[in-house]
């Protein structure tokens, strides 16, 4: 038996919180249905690809003083994509639902994501396996994988695994993509009469799965709230040792998102925010040279010291820098077959690539610093694209705002000291224990997964919202997964797929950060959260996230 921390045992004890409209019990549900729905884009093209599953209504729960029986069902589960705080709670909401229904009922868990119920790899969870698993980070408990699930042998295969264990519905938690191949799922079993519906529920840290009805994806809150307390310490030690900036990179490569929350929750000098760069246009000397006005600018104060977020994905909003990429992705296919160019020095591979990119390319290519460089001709992903998240983006600036700073130097417009210090902050907030606010969101929405299959649907996502008020407040229901779906180019090919939701620029979240810009990067009004906290008054333990607040309190005054 493995040994268990303190606050494991304990943790392992907290009784997640629900919806009033569910604590009633899974057999005293009744459903509200709303509108029919139709894609956020493209609905043509989407309605002819989901023929069986487009424009279904949103739904919402309410306690019923009927009691239903529920005939016994086997329902499966797949944990699909990065880890996300939370995971195990969904399964543990959907375990005791279907147990409380009809205590009949069986859940199976397919290992290793997607790939597992291809494969038919599963476990049938018991009481004792999930009890060992509240309340705790990771997705250990059945292991997860980025399998897409889009081929005809594939959902053959699927068919096929759940006809032998009498499965009946599939819950995939997952983000964007994962949920994408819920939709396809669920649109392939219709069509062939399968008898199988498909929920989705939606998880990922980076916070770009939301809409209307989707407030905040799983794991946001407690993967925001780690990193915040882990730059909070590095805040206090600038401000401590007042001699170094800290260059920090955050997860977070397809929208701000994290970036922008944990500078709400800190309050560093400098926060880059990825949309703002591609909306501006900004060049990477217009960043480089706002990072050493600010490093200066605070150098006259007396101060050597600050702190500077940055966007893991910021180097793809960087017009010029995308631009060169996605020509270099060209130019690396080319010499793909090349033996003399993979065996080559450093030094002759950047010549030659510099001769191949066009001539615009070709400058920005040969600007970067010899590591960058390095970086951008490592090994291509199974895309065949540049592995843009390898590039130590926080690496390239230090290294570029230092030569800025040297020539500001001798142009006698700069004084002070540079020493810098860099970081990435990534997998320390994807299997952290959940705060209580995930540990409740997640059980509720694995509760409610269930109440979708209890009630026929399928092609859904599980939706509960009103997060910023106390659980027991929140509306629990469904949303069509086509509802979320646009057509986008991949590998060459329009597909469908869910829409990621990036950080706006004229939304209230962003508006506080470019509010107080100014003064953050001069005088210092550092916040350090400290660590999550579990125990005590809710006012401490049960709050969420800034962006929620912000973005639930426009909601609120626009109405």
């Amino acid at each position: 038996m493995k040994e268990l921390s303190s606050l494991q045992i304990e943790r392992l004890k907290y009784q997640p919180k629900l919806p009033s409209s569910l604590a009633g019990g899974i057999n005293n549900l009744s459903l509200t249905e709303g509108n029919k729905t139709k894609a956020v884009k493209d609905c043509e093209q989407i309605e002819e690809l989901f023929k069986n599953t487009y424009g279904k209504p949103v739904v919402t729960f309410k306690t019923s003083s009927v009691n239903e029986a529920s005939p016994k069902r086997n329902i499966g589960v797949i944990l699909s994509g990065g880890q996300a705080p939370g995971g195990h709670n969904v399964i543990a909401g959907l375990y005791d639902a279907l147990k409380q229904a009809n205590p009949e009922n069986k859940l199976y868990g397919f290992l290793g994501g997607p790939s597992g119920i291809i494969d038919g790899e599963y476990i049938e969870f018991t009481s004792e396996k999930i009890n060992a698993y509240r309340n705790t980070g990771g997705f250990d408990i059945i292991g997860s994988g980025r399998t897409k699930l889009e081929t005809e042998e594939q959902f053959q295969k699927a068919l096929q695994v759940c006809k032998n264990l009498g499965i009946t519905g599939v819950v995939i938690i997952g983000g964007d993509d994962s949920n994408t191949n819920a939709a396809m799922l669920a649109e392939w079993f219709v069509k062939n009469n399968a008898g199988i519906q498909v929920i989705g529920c939606p998880k990922t840290i980076d916070g770009d799965l939301k809409n209307e009805q989707i407030e905040i994806s799983f794991g946001f809150d407690t993967a925001t709230k780690t990193y915040a307390e882990l730059i909070g310490n590095i805040l206090r030690d600038a401000n401590s040792a007042k001699k170094y900036w800290h260059f920090i990179k955050l997860m977070g490569r397809s929208a701000t998102h994290v970036g922008l929350e944990v500078a709400l929750q800190t309050q560093p000098n400098i926060t880059l925010i990825s949309e703002e760069v591609e909306e501006k246009k900004m060049s990477l000397k217009q960043i480089v040279d706002y990072i050493a006005n600010i490093v200066a600018k605070r150098a006259d104060m007396g101060k050597n010291f600050g702190i500077a977020l940055i966007p893991e994905g910021l180097i793809e909003f960087i017009p010029e820098i995308k631009s060169m990429i996605s020509n270099l992705n060209d130019v690396l296919a080319e010499l793909e077959t090349d033996s003399s160019f993979k065996s080559a020095d450093d030094n002759t591979k950047f010549e030659t690539i510099k001769n191949k990119l066009n001539a615009q390319d070709s400058a920005v290519f040969n600007s970067l610093p010899v590591l960058i460089k390095q970086q951008l001709l490592m090994d291509r992903d199974p895309h065949g694209n540049v592995q843009v998240s390898k590039i130590e983006t926080e690496k390239l600036l230090i290294e570029m705002v230092s030569t800025k700073l040297a020539e500001m130097k001798k142009a006698g417009k700069y004084n002070g000291k540079f020493s810098a210090q860099c970081h990435f902050f990534g997998y320390e907030g994807r299997c952290a224990f959940p705060s209580n606010f995930d540990a409740d969101y997640c059980y509720s929405l694995g509760y409610n997964a269930f109440a979708l299959i209890k009630f026929g649907l399928t092609g859904y996502l599980s939706s509960v919202k009103n997060l910023s008020a106390p659980a027991s407040e929140w509306v629990a229901g469904g949303v069509p997964l086509t509802m979320m779906m646009n057509m986008e180019k991949r590998h060459g090919q329009f597909k469908p797929v869910i829409k990621k939701a990036l950080v706006e620029l004229n939304g209230p979240v962003f508006k506080v950060l470019e509010e107080n810009r100014e003064v953050w990067a001069f005088e210092d009004k550092y916040i350090f959260p400290g660590s999550i906290q579990y125990f005590g008054p809710s006012s401490v333990c049960d709050i969420t996230t800034e962006t929620l607040k912000l973005e639930n309190a426009a909601k609120l005054t626009a109405v």
